[in-house]
């Protein structure tokens, strides 16, 4: 059994989407956020940082117990947990990890920053603002590009990259819904919008 300790942001529904497209059995705790729940002593024992999401695999390596913060992690795990969504074929694997990685060090990221810069100042810059929103975009297109080519982000297969992106992109559907252009992610999107197992996880934890 894994325990996954979350809240309903991008980075905790990374991590409970992955858990239901995979399958592995697992239970959710909501970590409040607006409280502090994060930043108590129980909660800093799994994760010095005091960020969601974490998981604690019961049965892991070995059959021991065994810990994992940061959502990119989480899904890495996962996958190699379960033995899906992440190639073994080593040119295909490359793509996938490729692409996962352009959805986490590039896309994340640049969501981040409009919610960072929206609470920066009151009322927001601006500039500032609008500066995110057009980075924001600009990884979105290349997003884009990929998705011109294949059905999903790697190629023909869903994979870890798929499912590392999809809250990011529904937590900005009103940016999305503005901007032009983009027709092979709002595709994209649609798509994964429709799979019960990443609507089930987006639903966590409730």
């Amino acid at each position: 059994m894994i325990d996954l300790y979350t809240a309903a942001t991008s980075n905790g529904q990374r991590a409970s989407v992955m858990l239901e497209a995979t399958g592995l059995p697992y239970r959710a705790h909501k970590i409040d956020l607006a409280t502090g729940a994060q930043r108590n002593p129980e909660f800093l024992k799994l994760n010095p940082a005091g960020q969601i999401p974490v998981i604690v695999d019961h049965g892991g390596p070995g059959g021991k117990p065994i810990t994992v913060a940061q959502s990119g992690a989480i899904v890495l795990y996962l996958a190699e947990r379960s033995g899906r969504f992440l190639p073994t074929e080593p040119v295909q694997r490359t793509r996938v990890l490729e692409a996962f990685m352009q959805v986490m060090t590039d896309v994340a990221p640049a969501s981040a920053a409009l919610f960072y810069m929206s609470k920066a100042t009151e009322p927001p810059n601006p500039d500032v603002m609008a500066y995110c929103k057009s980075r924001f975009l600009s990884m979105l297109a290349l997003v884009d590009r990929r998705l011109s080519r294949h059905p999903w982000l790697a190629g023909e297969e869903i994979s870890i990259a798929d499912f590392a992106l999809y809250p990011t992109v529904a937590a900005r559907k009103a940016i999305l819904e503005e901007a032009t252009g983009l027709s092979d992610l709002r595709r994209w999107a649609e798509t994964m919008a429709l799979r019960p197992d990443v609507a089930r996880g987006m639903a966590v934890p409730g």
